[in-house]
């Protein structure tokens, strides 16, 4: 069997984020390039959400561990810095899914930049009860690309997770 970069995209998408095990790390947006340099060895570049994150670590031994149950026999995980990751290449899905988790999905860059600027606060919306009544707790939640969100009106507190 020929492996292909859409067979190998099959294989990515069912490999979770460690700590937000919903997504796929096809839907957080980390995966930069592939390339197939033969019918059983593939080079991976993917790229931090942000430098030093924990999780790349495990998220590459997923990466290996996926590709060679599958039949792959060299599988080269390349980590790119640059350019830095951003929320933006989130795919919609993962929003989605981010918001049923329970956990506010980020906000496009240039609304959130034009909240920050033209408002006085900038309130994010609740995931479990869809309210913009909320407040910023803490800038740091339970990891470090989220922050610590509480609702007015569910009283619930909530991870946010933060635009890059």
């Amino acid at each position: 069997m020929t492996n292909t970069k859409e067979h190998i995209l099959s294989l990515l998408e069912q490999v979770s984020d460690p700590e937000i095990p919903v997504l796929s790390i096809l839907d957080l947006g980390i995966v930069r390039d592939i390339v197939c340099t033969s019918d059983k060895d593939v080079v991976i570049t993917i790229t931090p959400t942000y430098s030093g994150c924990p999780a790349m670590d495990a998220i590459a031994f997923d990466i290996k561990l996926k590709l060679i149950e599958n039949g792959f026999e060299n599988v080269n995980i390349i980590y790119s810095l640059s350019p830095a990751w951003t929320t933006d290449w989130m795919s919609e899905e993962g929003k989605k899914k981010l918001q049923s988790y329970g956990i506010a999905p980020p906000q496009n860059m240039s609304s959130r930049i034009e909240k920050l600027l033209f408002e006085e606060e900038s309130h994010i919306k609740c995931p479990r009860c869809h309210s913009t009544n909320t407040k910023l707790l803490s800038q740091f939640g339970s990891t470090a690309c989220k922050a610590l969100y509480q609702c007015s009106n569910c009283k619930e507190p909530f991870d946010y997770f933060k635009c890059h």
